[in-house]
């Protein structure tokens, strides 16, 4: 710590030397002077800590000179000490406090108690400066915190945008090409041209999988994704997933066989679309890295408490395995084990760290046991909630051709072609008048010009997105237009996206890829008169 300045006040020099005789110490660096006025630029002039000032001087008294300084905010915190010669009575000692100061000491001086006096006080003002020196730097990392929390906010907004962007950028075009081999396979193909597009129609949804869980990764690291519990038939739901990856394992000629036990529940409180998601994970990854032998997939339950059990899934394969050192980072993002047998394999490195996500987010335990060349066990383990019901016979009808919408006008905003394309092409179909636009302003345009049912609008174009042209459309922009039903088309999958569509007036929200069956409800729901 630096020198403290001490300031003596004294019209009398053999006073200031007395005192500064008594005083010399290496922890203060003191300054006299026998003017008053001298001493109002000294302090306003040099950090002074403590000063003795005398009481009675000619040019000002005292007393006068205190009260300006603690008048001043540079000078109010100045300790004084007065040094008087005059009577002790206590009307004085008043007064000099009264104007500010903090003790007094009376000529002629007693040595110790001044010295004392002094120390006393010179320690007081290392502990203020302590105090203030650790104020500062509270408020510093306080300061630097909240700007780290500023930069933090900042870039969850620019990735949940990129994340948005990125989403309707990559799932527009699949959605065209979904869509697009949708239509393929309604027409007469031959055999070649049906193989064709049946690899078509895997490869893009192979590709929307990945987008899917890159989408799903960002949204569990974001905190926004929810767990909906509901009444689940878990063996239909394990034979489902069990069934859809059996055409993969035949491919490979290897084997996939499902054993539920005896004591499974049928029907549990569960969220079946993250279990199913974790199944399917587990299935694909062990089909993929199993090349001979077989993938068993278990249910079973280890322990029932009234009406609960706890259920464990295991998905077992006589694969490639996995060394033990590689255990713990194949649950990383992007990671796989790093071994030149498995490159040959591809994927992301997506599929266990959502499982492992999910799992802890459904409060369940995730387990591996794996022996390299000789295979793998991944476990899931949960306690469920057993539902007793009266089994029923579901009488399944016939798929029907969707009806006709003869007479429907409505208007499509959507500037990516191929959308275009399969969205009139669909709309033809079922009898409608459609009326195509590219951008939030010429819908405005349109809407103006002509009557319309209902309209069709992309949540992102150019000039002016869907969401501007909603808001405006039901802020009466177009007089009488102003109840028009409005679908936004989205291709992000934030949760963020589908209420601000909602908020700025969307009646409905279909996303990229849709269902045709899914739009037709929506829009026959949203036109009935």
């Amino acid at each position: 710590m630096s020198k403290i300045n001490l300031l003596i006040v004294d019209d009398k020099q053999e006073n200031i030397i007395a005192l500064e005789a008594l005083l010399n110490r290496n922890d203060i660096n003191i300054i006299t002077t026998t003017s008053p006025n001298d001493a109002l630029r000294i302090c306003w002039e040099k950090e002074i800590a403590i000063a003795l000032v005398d009481v009675q001087m000619p040019e000002m008294n005292g007393f006068e000179l205190v009260e300006i300084l603690k008048n001043n905010a540079r000078t109010q915190d100045i300790l004084i000490i007065f040094v008087t010669a005059i009577s002790t009575e206590a009307k004085y000692a008043i007064r000099g406090l009264s104007a500010g100061a903090v003790d007094y000491l009376y000529k002629p001086l007693d040595p110790y108690i001044t010295s004392a006096k002094v120390d006393s006080f010179i320690q007081l003002v290392k502990t203020q400066i302590e105090i203030k020196t650790k104020n500062q730097q509270l408020e510093k990392i306080q300061s630097d915190l909240i700007k780290a929390k500023e930069e933090a906010e900042q870039g969850k907004r620019a990735k949940e945008s990129f994340m948005a962007n990125m989403s309707h950028e990559i799932r527009t075009p699949i959605n065209g090409i979904l869509g697009l081999v949708h239509l393929l396979n309604q027409q007469e193909l031959t055999e070649d041209q049906k193989e064709i597009v049946g690899l078509l129609d895997i490869s893009s949804n192979s590709l929307l999988g990945v987008i899917n869980d890159i989408l799903d990764l960002s949204k569990i690291e974001a905190g926004k994704y929810t767990i909906s519990f509901a009444e689940t038939n878990i063996k239909e739901l394990a034979t489902q997933a069990a069934n859809l990856l059996n055409i993969k394992a035949l491919e490979k000629h290897i084997g996939l066989k499902l054993i539920i036990e005896q004591n499974v529940p049928k029907y549990i409180m569960a969220d079946s679309l993250r279990l199913n998601q974790i199944f399917m994970n587990l299935l694909s990854n062990a089909v993929k890295f199993t090349n001979e032998g077989e993938v068993t997939f278990k249910l079973e339950v280890l322990e029932n408490r009234g009406n609960t059990a706890l259920l464990r899934f295991s998905v077992i394969d006589t694969g490639i395995g996995i060394a033990e050192d590689n255990i713990k980072t194949i649950f990383h993002s992007f990671e796989q084990v790093e071994n030149v047998h498995t490159r040959v394999y591809g994927g992301t490195g997506l599929g266990l760290s959502i499982v492992k996500k999910l799992a802890e987010l459904k409060g369940g335990e995730l387990d591996v046991k794996s022996e390299l060349g000789k295979g793998s066990t991944f476990s899931f383990t949960k306690w469920y909630k057993i539902i007793e019901k009266e089994e029923r016979v579901d009488i399944k009808k016939a798929p029907e051709k969707l009806p006709t919408l003869d007479g429907l006008r409505i208007l499509v905003a959507e500037d990516n072609s191929i959308n275009v394309f399969l969205i009139v092409k669909i709309l033809n179909d079922w009898k409608v008048q459609s009326t195509v636009v590219t951008n939030g302003a010429a819908a405005l345009e349109a809407l103006e010009k002509e009557n319309f049912d209902l309209i069709l609008m992309d949540t992102y174009m150019p000039v002016m997105n869907g969401l501007e042209a909603i808001q405006k459309i039901r802020e009466g922009h177009i007089p009488g237009k102003e109840n028009t039903p409005i679908i936004s088309f989205s291709a992000g999958v934030l949760d963020s996206d589908k209420e601000t569509a909602k908020r700025v007036g969307a009646d409905d929200i279909i996303g990229k890829p849709f269902k045709i069956g899914s739009l037709h409800e929506k829009i026959t729901r949203l036109t009935k008169k």
